[in-house]
């Protein structure tokens, strides 16, 4: 039985392991149900991870459009 890293699996569910990585991982998914158990668990954390969507608080957002507003109406100088 071979152990695999996080890191191993990892690369293995976003497709950049090795050939061989590959081969190795699938005979061992195919063989071994905790390391099945421990890919789905993985691969539903990354399912999350990628669903996750950042945004910037309202607050920060009406400072950014009030400050633009303010800059504005300021005369400019040109040189």
């Amino acid at each position: 039985m071979t152990l695999f890293t996080p890191e191993d699996l990892l690369l293995y569910l976003y497709k950049e392991s090795s050939p061989e990585l590959t081969a190795a991982i699938e005979t061992a998914l195919q063989e071994d149900w905790t390391l099945r158990e421990k890919m789905q668990v993985l691969q539903s954390s990354v399912n999350e991870l990628d669903k996750t969507v950042v945004a910037p608080r309202m607050e920060v957002v009406l400072k950014v459009i009030n400050y633009a507003r303010e800059s504005a109406t300021e005369p400019v100088h040109h040189s």
